[in-house]
């Protein structure tokens, strides 16, 4: 009997592909790659939905959980470990939940995706609220471990999403608050859904957070002004990105940031209105952290290159 499940289906497209010369390869896997921008952009309004749900979230104090098995898993811890750096947030603020915990990052954990009991104790363990957004991601839309966890995160209040590239069963469909399904088609080699499944999950969760954080203000047009300077590269580009918005030396901008607690939203709005960091920090407060609602006016141009 065939498995119904989109992402075992057989592709084909490459059904000869052991025969093929490496260059045939290329082309084969890039070819099919191509269809996933296109399978992601039918979900623009659910991808929406999802950073309104994640803002909000955000502003009444919750957060953001990702929870997988496998290749949905890691790209989940992924995307989560990449806030901070980015966008200056609290670790606690978006956290992946990889079934087989930590382990599972680098090597595989069998069967860990079907003790479904799990599921439910890593919701409760995290001690998910009303507040909260639990985000499953399920290539095949049917694992149980992310299964579970939305239903005990649903049972708890908190919103529900599922991100798959095979349409779940409508008794999960039938769970959550929202359904982002990018069906990007059977991959190049059976049922390997790091592939095209997982190119499409990352766009998908890439949208998520990077399209809240701008909601909540952590960029100034498209500059990253909420970042933390944790590394050299960090701390040029903080202060390049002041230089470049108030117009300043790199001896300013740096003394700007000492003044500023090192946070370039702070520099920015102290410059611009001429305010202590406590003004300023209370001016962003009041305008929700978006720093345009405060300074009034248009990001730098962007530079010739």
């Amino acid at each position: 009997m065939l498995d119904p499940r989109e992402t075992e289906r057989r592709n084909p497209r490459t059904a000869s592909i052991d025969l093929a010369s490496t260059l045939e390869i290329v082309d084969l896997i890039n070819a099919e790659d191509k269809r996933v921008p296109d399978a992601v952009a039918t979900q623009r309004e659910q991808i929406a939905r999802a950073i309104e749900l994640a803002e909000a979230t955000f502003r009444r104090g919750g957060r953001l959980f990702y929870v997988g098995a496998g290749t949905s898993g890691r790209l989940g811890v992924l995307d989560a470990s990449e806030c901070p750096p980015t966008f200056g947030t609290n670790p606690e603020m978006v956290q992946g939940i990889i079934a087989g915990g930590l382990p599972a990052l680098t090597r595989a954990q069998e069967g860990a995706e079907d003790i479904v009991g799990n599921g439910a104790l890593v919701i409760d363990e995290h001690k998910v609220d009303e507040k909260d957004f639990v985000v499953g991601i399920a290539a095949s839309g049917t694992t149980p471990y992310v299964g579970a966890a939305l239903e005990r995160a649903a049972e708890l209040g908190a919103s529900t999403a599922i991100v798959a590239c095979s349409p779940p069963p409508p008794a999960l469909l039938a769970r959550v608050d929202l359904a982002i399904l990018p069906i990007v088609g059977p991959e190049v080699v059976t049922g390997s859904t790091r592939m095209k499944a997982g190119t499409a999950t990352k766009l998908v969760l890439n949208m998520i957070t990077t399209g809240a954080m701008i909601r909540l203000g952590k960029t100034y047009g498209n500059l990253m002004v909420d970042l933390r300077a944790t590394n050299n590269k960090l701390v040029d580009r903080s202060q390049r990105i002041v230089m470049e918005v108030c117009g300043v030396s790199r001896d300013e901008a740096t003394t700007l940031l000492e003044r500023a607690g090192k946070s370039v939203k702070l520099a920015i709005v102290m410059q611009k209105r001429g305010v202590s960091r406590e003004e300023a920090e209370k001016l962003l407060a009041d305008n929700g952290g978006v720093v345009r609602r405060v300074t009034k006016d248009p990001p730098p141009p962007i530079p010739a290159q």
